[in-house]
């Protein structure tokens, strides 16, 4: 009752009184919030407060022929391609590269495919400047409507 009376008429300068005094303050408010600031000290840290999180692995999908010829026909009509994809010497020879991969296979990003379509495109061009003897010609991916 006397720290509710402090508290309501003459919290300033108790507060001031116990700054120069060096003095714990035992206003009811005071200590309640020194007990949640200790509570909340006191809590036990978790193991995932000290460790980064582990983005979960990929379960390997096991090869069948069934599973791999579903994977085909859904690839083939997701992306709208003709039924002729799949006779493709470039379309085998990629399935055969992706067949000796030894865990998965990671496919490039649309920005790292454009880069090296890009450079592919650059060095065929440059082949056929020295093929065809052409001197002074700087090519540029920009002369062509490449961006």
């Amino acid at each position: 009752t006397l720290r509710r009376h402090i508290a309501s008429i003459h919290k300033g300068s108790y507060h001031k009184w116990c700054k120069t005094e060096d003095f714990l303050s035992m206003l009811p408010e005071d200590t309640h919030a020194r007990k949640l600031d200790n509570d909340k000290k006191m809590q036990q840290t978790q193991v995932i407060d000290h460790f980064d999180v582990a983005e979960p692995r990929k379960i390997p999908v096991f090869y069948s022929d069934e599973l791999f010829k579903e994977a085909a026909i859904e690839w083939l009509i997701a992306t709208d391609q003709p039924i002729q994809a799949f006779e493709h010497p470039k379309f085998k020879n990629m399935i055969d590269v992706a067949a000796s991969a030894t865990n998965s296979v990671t496919l490039p990003n649309r920005k790292q495919a454009r880069e090296v379509i890009v450079e592919l495109f650059k060095d065929q061009m440059r082949r056929l400047k020295d093929r065809l003897n052409v001197r002074g010609f700087d090519f540029s991916p920009a002369d062509c409507g490449i961006y």
